[in-house]
C-alpha cells in the first residue's frame, strides 16, 4: 500500500521525547534542533493546520536546574524534579513558537484525565478551545501529582490518546530511530526498515525492542502499543528520526519513516465507540423538530428535549428516542440529569439563567451523537 503524504492531515499531534529535547550532558535544551523544529511546525500552522505537540522533558529539566546527581530518582523526587522542570519546559515552548507569532498553551494530564468520562470531556473541550483560537496545545503527563500505579510511564501511549481524544487523523512519534525495522539494526546490519504497517500484527509487535536512552522511558514497544491505540481511534501514525533538523520537513519530503495506516477516521471510529462499547445510563426524548435536526447534522439542544430519564452524569452515554419513543440514537450528554432536567425545552440563552453558569448550548454535540441505535451517523 502507497504511503501516506503529510500534505492530507488536517489536525496532527507531534511528540517529542526527552533524548531529542534535552541534552543529556549538559541538562539543557538543544536549542539549535528546537528551533528547525518549531519552523516546521509553524509552516504547518501557517498552512491552517492544527497543531499539537506532546513534550517530555520536564523531569531532566527539573533535575539540571536542581543539580541534582545522575542516577534514578525515587518518585518523590521525580515529582519534584517535575514541578522546577515544567515551568522551565512551558516557558521555552512559549518562547520558541512566539518567535513565529504562535501562541502556546499548557496542559498537564494524568491517566485518568482520559480514562474517566468526565475528566475527558473537560480536557478534550480545553484542546478544542485552544485549536479554535489558533494556540498550539503544549500537552504532558502530569508528573508532579502522577505515582507509579497511575502514570503512563511514557510518552508515546499519552500522545496516542491525546490523538485520539482530539481526533486527530495523524499522530508523528519523533524518536532516536527512524522507523519499525523487522530486526534491532543497532544488532543486525541486514535489518530493514518497514515503510508502512497496515495492521497491527502479533508479528509487527515481535518486532518491537527494548528503550535506547537514558533519558527516554519509551521503546519500541511502547511505541507499538501507541500504534494500537492511535489506529484503533482512527488515527494514523508515524515514527520517523527526530535526530535530524527539520524532520517534519524530511516526512513531507519522503524522508525514511514506518507508517501504522488506520482503515477509520477519528469521527467513524469515536461514534463506533459511543455506539457499541457504553452502556446507556439515561434517556432523552425529543421532539419531530429535534429529529429533523439531528438527521440534518446538527446538534441535539436542550429546546428540543421533552422528557429526560435515568441517572447520568456528565459524559455519560444516553439514549434519544422521538416522539413515538423509536430510537433515534445514542450520545454523550453534556450535562447531568438533573441539569438536563431543568434546561429541557428551554432555549440555549436561557441555560445561563437558569443554571447560574454559562454551560454548553448543545445537549448533546454532533460529533459525540450516532444516529440510529447502533448504526453510524453518516454525517458528523
Amino acid at each position: 500500500m502507497a504511503r501516506p503524504e503529510l500534505k492530507n492531515f488536517r489536525r496532527i499531534v507531534v511528540k517529542v521525547g526527552s533524548s531529542l529535547l534535552v541534552d543529556s550532558e549538559a541538562g539543557e535544551v538543544k536549542a539549535s534542533w528546537l528551533a528547525a523544529l518549531v519552523a516546521d511546525l509553524a509552516k504547518l500552522h501557517y498552512e491552517r493546520r492544527d497543531v499539537l505537540i506532546v513534550s517530555s522533558g520536564s523531569i531532566a529539566l527539573g533535575r539540571s536546574r536542581l543539580k541534582l546527581p545522575r542516577g534514578p530518582l525515587k518518585l518523590e523526587e521525580s515529582q519534584a524534579a517535575a514541578a522546577v522542570g515544567q515551568i522551565a519546559l512551558a516557558r521555552i515552548w512559549s518562547e520558541v513558537l512566539g518567535a513565529h507569532g504562535i501562541g502556546a498553551g499548557q496542559i498537564l494530564v494524568t491517566l485518568q484525565d482520559t480514562e474517566e468520562r468526565r475528566r475527558y470531556l473537560n480536557a478534550r473541550a480545553t484542546i478544542a478551545k485552544l485549536l479554535e483560537w489558533r494556540a498550539v496545545p503544549v500537552i504532558n503527563e502530569n508528573d508532579t501529582v502522577a505515582t507509579n500505579e497511575i502514570r503512563y510511564g511514557d510518552n508515546d501511549r499519552l500522545a496516542a490518546r491525546v490523538a485520539t481524544m482530539a481526533s486527530a487523523d495523524l499522530l508523528i512519534l519523533l524518536s532516536d530511530i527512524d522507523g519499525l525495522y523487522d530486526a534491532p539494526p543497532a544488532q543486525n546490519p541486514d535489518a530493514k526498515l518497514i515503510p508502512v504497517v497496515e495492521t497491527v500484527s502479533s508479528e509487527i509487535e515481535a518486532m518491537a525492542g527494548a528503550a535506547g536512552s537514558d533519558l527516554s522511558r519509551g521503546g519500541m514497544r511502547t511505541k507499538i502499543e501507541a500504534a494500537r491505540i492511535a489506529t484503533t481511534g482512527g488515527t494514523h501514525m508515524l515514527i520517523a528520526s527526530g535526530k535530524i533538523e527539520h524532520p517534519l520537513r524530511a516526512i513531507a519530503e519522503g524522508g525514511r519513516c514506518t507508517w501504522f495506516l488506520t482503515p477509520a477516521n477519528p469521527v467513524t471510529a469515536r461514534k463506533r465507540w459511543i455506539a457499541g462499547s457504553l452502556e446507556p445510563k439515561g434517556t432523552l426524548t425529543i421532539d419531530a423538530g429535534a429529529v429533523r435536526a439531528l438527521r440534518a447534522g446538527r446538534s441535539l439542544l436542550p429546546a428540543g428535549v421533552i422528557r429526560v430519564d435515568g441517572q447520568f452524569a456528565r459524559g455519560d452515554a444516553v439514549v434519544v428516542r422521538g416522539p413515538d419513543t423509536d430510537e433515534i440514537g445514542r450520545g454523550l450528554v453534556a450535562y447531568d440529569a438533573e441539569d438536563a432536567e431543568k434546561i429541557r425545552g428551554r432555549s440555549s440563552p436561557d441555560v445561563m439563567m437558569i443554571l447560574g453558569i454559562s454551560g454548553r448550548s448543545e445537549m448533546i454535540h454532533r460529533d459525540d451523537l450516532v444516529l440510529g441505535g447502533t448504526r453510524l451517523a453518516e454525517s458528523t
